[in-house]
Protein backbone atom coordinates (compact mmCIF):
# COMPACT_ATOMS: atom_id res chain seq x y z
CA UNK A 1 0.00 0.00 0.00
CA UNK A 2 1.75 3.35 -1.25
CA UNK A 3 0.44 6.23 0.67
CA UNK A 4 0.96 9.77 -0.88
CA UNK A 5 1.52 12.45 1.97
CA UNK A 6 4.10 14.10 4.09
CA UNK A 7 5.16 12.61 6.97
CA UNK A 8 5.32 14.52 10.16
CA UNK A 9 9.25 15.02 10.21
CA UNK A 10 8.90 16.31 6.35
CA UNK A 11 6.50 18.86 7.50
CA UNK A 12 9.16 19.37 10.65
CA UNK A 13 11.15 20.44 8.15
CA UNK A 14 9.95 22.29 5.88
CA UNK A 15 8.23 25.36 8.70
CA UNK A 16 11.66 25.14 10.13
CA UNK A 17 13.44 26.44 7.41
CA UNK A 18 10.21 28.90 6.48
CA UNK A 19 10.93 29.92 10.45
CA UNK A 20 14.30 30.40 9.67
CA UNK A 21 14.10 32.49 6.60
CA UNK A 22 11.59 34.55 7.85
CA UNK A 23 13.81 34.89 10.67
CA UNK A 24 16.68 36.48 8.77
CA UNK A 25 14.85 38.14 6.73
CA UNK A 26 12.62 40.38 9.01
CA UNK A 27 15.27 43.00 10.23
CA UNK A 28 15.76 43.66 6.81
CA UNK A 29 12.17 44.32 6.52
CA UNK A 30 12.13 46.82 9.44
CA UNK A 31 15.21 48.72 8.97
CA UNK A 32 13.30 49.11 4.82
CA UNK A 33 9.98 50.64 6.50
CA UNK A 34 12.11 53.03 8.88
CA UNK A 35 13.73 53.89 5.42
CA UNK A 36 10.51 54.31 3.87
CA UNK A 37 9.08 56.25 6.53
CA UNK A 38 11.52 58.66 6.58
CA UNK A 39 11.58 59.25 2.68
CA UNK A 40 7.39 59.69 3.02
CA UNK A 41 8.38 62.54 5.31
CA UNK A 42 10.38 64.29 3.27
CA UNK A 43 8.06 63.96 0.45
CA UNK A 44 5.30 65.16 2.49
CA UNK A 45 7.90 68.28 4.05
CA UNK A 46 7.80 68.83 0.22
CA UNK A 47 4.13 69.61 -0.35
CA UNK A 48 4.04 71.55 2.41
CA UNK A 49 6.52 73.49 1.37
CA UNK A 50 4.81 73.93 -2.04
CA UNK A 51 1.60 74.35 -0.33
CA UNK A 52 2.98 77.48 1.50
CA UNK A 53 4.42 79.00 -1.39
CA UNK A 54 0.69 78.48 -2.59
CA UNK A 55 -0.63 80.49 0.25
CA UNK A 56 1.80 83.06 0.22
CA UNK A 57 1.13 83.76 -3.20
CA UNK A 58 -2.77 83.82 -3.38
CA UNK A 59 -3.05 85.70 -0.06
CA UNK A 60 0.35 87.14 0.50
CA UNK A 61 1.20 86.26 3.71
CA UNK A 62 2.93 83.90 5.22
CA UNK A 63 0.89 80.87 7.33
CA UNK A 64 1.58 81.02 11.00
CA UNK A 65 1.61 77.38 11.50
CA UNK A 66 0.29 74.30 9.53
CA UNK A 67 -3.54 75.27 10.90
CA UNK A 68 -3.87 78.42 9.14
CA UNK A 69 -2.97 75.68 5.33
CA UNK A 70 -5.57 72.92 6.91
CA UNK A 71 -7.97 75.61 7.53
CA UNK A 72 -8.04 77.43 4.49
CA UNK A 73 -8.18 73.87 2.32
CA UNK A 74 -4.44 73.87 1.30
CA UNK A 75 -3.74 71.25 3.30
CA UNK A 76 -5.60 68.19 4.58
CA UNK A 77 -5.75 67.32 8.63
CA UNK A 78 -4.41 63.83 7.88
CA UNK A 79 -1.14 65.86 6.67
CA UNK A 80 -0.68 67.02 9.75
CA UNK A 81 1.65 64.60 10.59
CA UNK A 82 4.63 62.34 9.22
CA UNK A 83 3.83 58.50 8.31
CA UNK A 84 6.72 58.15 10.81
CA UNK A 85 5.24 59.73 13.33
CA UNK A 86 6.91 63.38 13.48
CA UNK A 87 4.98 66.58 13.69
CA UNK A 88 4.80 68.72 10.69
CA UNK A 89 5.81 72.46 11.67
CA UNK A 90 6.66 75.73 9.95
CA UNK A 91 9.59 77.31 11.14
CA UNK A 92 10.86 80.34 9.16
CA UNK A 93 8.41 79.50 6.31
CA UNK A 94 9.76 75.90 6.07
CA UNK A 95 8.33 72.56 6.57
CA UNK A 96 10.15 70.61 9.44
CA UNK A 97 9.35 67.84 10.89
CA UNK A 98 10.64 67.16 14.68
Amino acid sequence: MNKKGFTILEMIIVLSIIALIFLITLPNIQQKQKIIQNKGCDALKEVVNSQILLYELETLNKPGSISDLIGEGYLKDSQRRCPNGAAIEIVNGQAESN
